[in-house]
């Protein structure tokens, strides 16, 4: 099974890990809600290389 993360952008073009480790379903989910709550940050849904970090976020 492949797995996805969630990636941030804030302001000033630093970008951050949210969530990883996840269905593609799952982080297209997580990143549609954050965008849905008004966050300013750009929220994107990109596949994990192969051996990143297994961590799991709020949506397991």
């Amino acid at each position: 099974m492949d797995t996805f993360r969630v990636m941030r952008q804030d302001d000033h073009g630093n970008r951050f890990l949210v969530v990883g480790g996840v269905g593609r379903e799952a982080a297209e989910r997580l990143a549609a809600e954050f965008e849905a709550r008004g966050h300013k940050q750009l929220y994107w849904v990109e596949a994990e290389p192969a051996g990143a970090s297994r961590t799991r976020g709020p949506a397991e």
